[in-house]
């Protein structure tokens, strides 16, 4: 069986597709109960009533069956580039991708990523944090930050060898989940009266700063968007089916911890009713069982943000950094740059908030911003799909009141620690827009020109012995994407900046399509024999090996008698070796003598920050460095010259 086949298995519905599922997407949405209950208590604890208690349940239960089934497993699923999901793959699938589409696309995507770090460490810490009910002077902070240098240190091997066990392992999970759950809610069945949605009104109206306490309630959906992001790993059946499972099991933990709290005394500033409902025998398998849910839900939000990333590169939202594959497994990547960027984060973040209770402060408050950005590019794509304008409008007011009422419950956090999440999302979307809008700005002053007006220069140039001949094949990397045009440059390179004879001129053209997993190439002979161009149309979530794509191509051509190989030097023709490549990559540099708007400058000078943060183009494309020839050519604008320079003697 093939490698994709095996892919596209796993996206199948099977109860071993389920399974995978569970240890996959619901990680961060499944370890939720380990603190959403005792973040709204902590808040209320100054006022413990049933209105607290059945309130914030009520809300917790509409909030998952509005904002996580609704919008997300039975609304957004549905919106998938070729199976592949998330904010990116959103973005794709929009026909018509504005600048402001781009911009919602950046924050929403600055945003998640910042989940990305602020997710493992309060998962983590929480989990740990129930060994306290053995001994309080345990060091939690020095526990975390050990689990943290294993798990990232393990992330350049790869995880498939221990993959396998995450989808066993969160299915005891989520049953000790319900079971646990379950217990508590027979001994105090009237908790159940809390699905009236009359009580999360009630809550809201009444009870002293329920608004606010919505930022807590919050806590229980969080890992929603990370389910629609995690669409193409699993498919939408079974992500569906499994959600029946994890819901169930998340109410009956989230109402059992409820009832436990109804029953007892919760006044304890350090209480968390998630442990309290454990019979104390079961207490220590029960913590290790949560820390070993809380770390693949970690590794979960760390492959993701790889996977996020790498998206963003091939949609040119981020500059390009080196991807790496560790296993052979299709679509799992991994990233040095944003392995060791969280690794430090994460492992700050647990050290500077120290206890799960301060890092809920932080928490939600950015992923909050992100279901807006999908919510409005969610409408839009819908729109442009042929949705009724009026289904449209409604969704759209409906998830934006919710969100909104959110949102501005959350910003009570910023104070507290949600400045910090603001505060690495901001950086996230600096580095994005600069690079995505100061390519588009230098693209602007990019000029193309017809080729057939150089067809006879390129035959006499490569026949012109008076020239030394540079290499026998050289190839240009192009963005043309007219098949009769190239850029103004390339003809500079070739015959004004220093003139380069070669038997044959390539033009190499890579297409980042939408659709995530396509790669396939098409020949133009353009001279034939003189000057061929090759288009690679590459899915944005193919690594792009340019240079291992064009021996492929190059042997089909032999294959089918189209080109010859051999080398054009008599001597070493006559013993078979090969012809010579030289690969030539332009990049253009813009003039400080030009006068753009204040604006456009902030744009260009966010680019160039954003480009220490780049590899080469070289590595990007993987080619051969032995063989590549790196120029550069200034950006030409016309404008005006206000003072021409006098001659005076």
């Amino acid at each position: 069986m093939s490698e994709k086949s095996k892919h596209l298995d796993i996206k199948k519905l099977s109860l071993a597709g389920v399974i995978v599922t569970l240890g996959i997407v619901f990680g961060d949405l499944g370890t939720s109960p380990l603190y959403t209950m005792k973040a709204i208590i902590l808040a209320g604890r100054a006022n413990i009533n049933e209105l607290l208690i059945y309130g914030s349940l009520s809300c917790i239960f509409w909030t998952l069956t509005l904002q996580t089934t609704v919008k997300y497993v039975l609304i957004t699923l549905r919106a998938d580039n070729n199976g592949e999901g998330g904010i990116f793959a959103l973005f794709a699938l929009i026909k018509k991708k504005s600048g402001w589409a781009a911009l919602l696309t950046m924050i929403g995507g600055a945003a998640l990523l910042a989940d990305g770090v602020i997710t493992p460490s309060i998962t983590v810490t929480s989990a740990v944090e129930g060994l306290k009910y053995y001994n309080t002077e345990i060091p939690v902070v020095l526990i975390v930050l050990i689990i943290f240098a294993a798990l990232f240190f393990i992330q350049q091997f790869g995880t498939n060898f221990v993959g396998g066990s995450f989808g066993p392992i969160m299915v005891v999970w989520f049953s000790m989940l319900g079971i646990f759950g379950f217990s508590q809610l027979t001994l105090h069945p009237d908790i159940l009266r809390a699905l009236n949605p009359m009580f999360a009104v009630k809550f809201l109206r009444e009870y002293p700063g329920g608004f606010i306490l919505l930022g807590a309630v919050f806590l229980c959906t969080t890992g929603a968007e990370a389910l629609y992001s995690d669409l193409g790993h699993c498919g939408r059946a079974n992500i569906r089916v499994s959600w029946i499972f994890v819901k169930i099991t998340l109410l009956l933990n989230y109402f059992g911890q409820g009832a436990w709290v109804m029953m007892n005394d919760s006044s304890g500033a350090d209480l968390n009713p998630f442990f309290s409902i454990m019979p104390r025998w079961f207490l220590l398998p029960g913590i290790l069982i949560s820390t070993a849910a809380a770390i693949i839900a970690s590794q979960a939000l760390i492959s993701g943000s790889y996977t996020l990333l790498s998206e963003a590169v091939s949609l040119n939202f981020w500059p390009k950094v080196r991807i790496l594959h560790p296993t052979f497994i299709r679509g799992q990547v991994y990233l040095p740059f944003v392995n060791w960027f969280l690794w430090i984060t994460c492992s700050l973040v647990v050290f500077f908030f120290k206890e799960s209770a301060n890092m809920e402060a932080a928490y939600g408050l950015a992923i909050t911003i992100t279901m807006i950005m999908t919510t409005l590019l969610l409408s839009y794509y819908s729109y442009q799909s042929g949705w009724n304008h009026r289904l449209v409008l409604l969704m759209l007011a409906v998830y934006l009141s919710i969100e909104g009422s959110f949102l501005i419950a959350n910003l009570h956090k910023f104070k507290y620690g949600g400045w910090f999440t603001l505060l690495l999302a901001s950086l996230y979307f600096l580095v994005m827009f600069g690079w995505y809008f100061g390519r588009k700005l230098k693209n602007r002053y990019v000029t193309f020109t017809d080729l057939y007006k150089y067809f006879d220069l390129f035959k006499d140039l490569s026949k012109d012995n008076s020239v030394t001949k540079y290499a026998t094949n050289l190839v240009y990397i192009i963005k043309a994407n007219r098949p009769d045009q190239v850029e103004s440059k390339v003809i500079y390179s070739i015959f004004q900046k220093q003139p380069k004879r070669a038997d044959t001129y390539w033009l190499l053209h890579v297409d980042r399509i939408d659709e995530p997993d396509r790669i396939d190439y098409q020949v133009t002979q353009l001279i034939p024999g003189i000057l061929i161009r090759v288009d690679f149309h590459i899915g944005f979530k193919v690594e792009p090996k340019i240079d291992l794509y064009f021996k492929e191509v190059l042997e089909d051509l032999v294959a089918s008698g189209e080109i010859k190989l051999e080398s054009s030097f008599d001597s070493l023709k006559k013993h078979s070796f090969p012809a010579d490549f030289k690969y030539i990559l332009i990049d253009r540099i813009m003039p400080r003598d030009y006068k753009l708007s204040g604006m456009e400058n902030i744009t260009l000078a966010l680019h160039g920050l954003s480009r220490q943060l780049c590899i080469s183009d070289v590595k990007a494309l993987q080619l051969d460095s032995a063989n590549t020839i790196e120029e550069q050519v200034p950006i030409t604008i016309d404008q005006p010259i206000e003072n021409r320079i006098v001659r005076i003697g």
